[in-house]
């Protein structure tokens, strides 16, 4: 199971690692934390140190209820750090985070290697033609609404089929246009109450139905924190024991912001030969 990233193929029947860069003011854990170029660059440089294959780069904060962000103002925080990335360390293989075709493209052309698109193309009209068109693979994520209302829309009549019915629409439209590298993401924390983020999890396996690899978005979210009664900041043990269970059942990436120790639990994981 590989995927294309400027020429190179990444092979992700061994788990890879996708370092969260966030360049918003507001992000649930580390909004505001990188406040010039110097911050940015040593995290970056930090996260491939400790094993990242991936950064995924974001300027418009998904949390529930986040403040609305222009297509102007999303584009000018994040073109500029994708150049900036890029200039210092020329192999990085940036995903930008975006539902916006308008952001994904100039940031493509200027050298990121793939999209992560919480919408899978609902909330634009142009972006699965414009992923065709530049040949990148893509990350398509289930969720319902927008971040500022998706928590109204947690009613399924049935979860897991719900989402694989989603999907399944959305693959195909994407096959359609001739995307080849999709990768699919059940969108821990999007439009889902606590209780359903777990019935996910406890059954992602049977995502390995629809052929493609399968991204674990669980890093320090508040299915873990609100269950342990503690906060996002104290949440990276419980972040290290559901990318555990994520990897057993079947993840070929997770995205963090705690690399060092998701690359770990990969490697550990590995030794155990339990994937299938």
């Amino acid at each position: 199971m590989t995927i294309n990233c400027k020429g190179q193929l990444i092979d992700l029947s061994s788990p890879k690692v996708m370092g969260i860069l966030n360049i918003t003011p507001d992000s649930f854990y580390d909004g505001g934390s990188y406040k010039n170029e110097k911050d940015i660059l040593n995290r970056v440089e930090k996260m491939l140190n400790e094993g990242a294959t991936f950064i995924d780069v974001g300027a418009y904060s998904s949390r529930p209820n986040a403040d609305h962000v222009s297509e102007t103002n999303e584009l000018k925080r994040i073109l500029p750090i994708v150049n900036l990335i890029l200039k210092e360390f020329p192999k990085a293989l940036l995903s930008i985070d975006t539902f916006r075709s308008t952001v994904a493209k100039p940031c493509i052309e200027a050298g990121a290697c793939l999209v992560n698109d919480i919408s899978a193309g609902k909330l634009d009209d142009n972006m699965l033609p414009t992923i065709a068109h530049l040949k990148v693979p893509y990350i398509m994520m289930h969720t319902r609404g927008t971040p500022q209302n998706m928590q109204q829309y947690t009613h399924y009549d049935n979860l897991i089929k719900d989402i694989l019915f989603y999907f399944s629409e959305r693959i195909a439209a994407a096959k359609q246009l001739g995307i080849i590298d999709m990768i699919i993401d059940p969108g821990f924390g999007f439009a889902k109450t606590l209780e359903q983020n777990f019935e996910v999890l406890n059954q992602l396996e049977l995502f390995k139905i629809l052929d493609k690899p399968l991204l674990a978005g669980i890093s320090r979210k508040s299915m873990i924190y609100k269950t342990l009664e503690t906060s996002a900041k104290d949440a990276l043990n419980g972040t290290t024991v559901l990318n555990t269970v994520a990897l057993q059942k079947g993840a070929s990436i997770l995205r963090v912001h705690d690399v060092k120790e998701a690359v770990e639990c990969v490697k550990l994981v590995e030794k155990l030969e339990v994937r299938s």
